[in-house]
């Protein structure tokens, strides 16, 4: 079973999109998953804006690889470390504590990802 930041069962990013490293709409990992796509965040547009301006466009769609696009208030599964440079940045969006999966806790604290909490929905 796969566990959020909080110990408890990892719960649902998003579906519509399809979000996750395995498209099942968890923040969850592998080995082979190089970016660590395990914070849940609502998006906004200064952090798209942001992933855009150092080579990440999160908002152009690529259907070969079943991605939307992103806009602003939709949930995706970030990289940690992309989400940890926007958060030095200023730029963090908020994040779904309950669907961000502990391993974020391998790269940050509790306690900062706390501060951009957000409530599951």
């Amino acid at each position: 079973m796969e566990l959020n930041v909080f110990g408890n069962p990892l719960i649902s990013c998003c579906t519509t999109p399809a979000t996750g490293y395995f498209r099942d709409g968890l923040c969850r990992t592998m080995s082979q998953d190089s970016g660590t796509h395990t914070v849940c965040a609502l998006v906004t547009q200064e952090f798209l804006d942001y992933s855009a301006s150092k080579g990440n466009d999160l908002m152009t769609p690529m259907p070969h690889w079943q991605f939307p696009g992103l806009k602003p208030g939709d949930r995706w599964c970030l990289c940690i470390s992309r989400w940890l440079q926007a958060e030095k940045a200023g730029k963090a969006p908020p994040i779904v504590l309950e669907a961000t999966h502990e391993k974020s806790l391998k790269y940050t604290s509790l306690e900062l990802l706390k501060r951009y909490g957000i409530k599951a929905i």
